[in-house]
């Protein structure tokens, strides 16, 4: 029986629920192919557009579609291929309601994924645009992150990048943050590395120590609440950004704005794949820091000393 809290299940019924509101359709390579995209989709193809194998066009095709009211959604199996697929959407649809008036919005949805995958298609690639005027972009690994952030877009009519994983779409739990009072260090996760801070927030705890856990799936605009940027404050040691992006990618994006935001009194650190060229074989694999890397980074930033 399956679990409708399942992040896949809700992912697919809002899917449904879009295409039958709008009367749109989801454009990408491959969806009618085995597994329905990891059965993210609804079971019925209609408003399922499969595109040619021609990355570059697919983004043309869709911001066409959004220029006409239509609100699709546009599904690009790994992230990796955003240097392809988003060309026509950074450079048009992003742009189109500040140059003349015409709204494109769109529900993008990039899956992120890592292993034996290759040079190319593996890891999270949203550094790449983020920079760009007119887009929004989130990463929610949960079903109630999923729902409110599809919510906002129903009220929107900006372009909406949603940062997804693979293996998030079998999860069924909350992700809570915590905050102790005082914290030895506060880990600042993104995307599939958020899976990893329960760990090592249980790890530190019973070596006496307390790690604070913050769970970021708001990216662009990203905006740290008044409370919580107050609590950054009493962070022994500061903060330490993890995502499954190259280190130089948004976890430094992010340490910036965070370190300018609070007027360069907090020390962030980063931590994310290592600077080197993935294969297709596990032994040639660029991961995720793991909750081992996470607590072997805290142990160096905080000198805990090893029990």
């Amino acid at each position: 029986m399956r679990n409708l809290k399942e992040l896949r299940y809700t992912i697919q019924k809002i899917t449904k629920d879009h295409i039958k509101k709008y009367k749109t359709f989801v454009f990408g390579q491959n969806l009618l192919g085995v597994g329905a995209v990891d059965n993210t989709l609804p079971k019925s193809k209609k408003g399922i557009i499969d595109l040619p194998m021609a990355d570059v066009a697919g983004g043309g095709i869709v911001a066409g579609s959004a220029l006409v009211k239509k609100k699709p959604i546009y599904i690009i199996r790994y992230q990796g291929y955003n240097w392809f697929n988003m060309i026509f959407i950074v450079n048009y649809a992003c742009k189109s309601k500040s140059i003349w008036k015409i709204p494109c919005p769109i529900w993008i949805r990039g899956i992120a994924n890592e292993g034996s995958i290759g040079p190319v298609a593996g890891s999270s690639h949203i550094s790449i645009f983020y920079k760009m005027p007119g887009i929004k972009i989130f990463s929610p690994m949960t079903h109630a992150e999923y729902i409110q952030t599809y919510k906002n877009f129903e009220k929107d009519d900006d372009v909406y990048y949603i940062s997804e994983h693979k293996k998030s779409f079998s999860n069924t739990k909350k992700l809570n943050n915590f905050f102790p009072k005082n914290p030895d260090l506060i880990l600042m996760s993104i995307s599939i590395t958020r899976f990893e801070a329960e760990h090592v927030k249980n790890y530190f705890l019973q070596k006496g120590k307390k790690i604070a856990i913050y769970h970021l799936y708001k990216l662009k605009p990203l905006l740290i609440p008044k409370k919580i940027k107050k609590y950054f404050y009493t962070s022994k040691n500061g903060i330490l950004i993890s995502d499954n992006d190259y280190v130089d990618g948004l976890a430094r994006i992010v340490a910036h704005k965070i370190t300018n935001q609070c007027n360069f009194a907090i020390k962030v650190n980063v931590i994310g794949l290592k600077d080197k060229v993935a294969g297709h074989h596990p032994s040639v694999d660029v991961l995720p820091p793991s909750h081992l890397d996470l607590i072997k980074k805290i142990n160096n930033i905080c000198n805990f000393k090893k029990n």
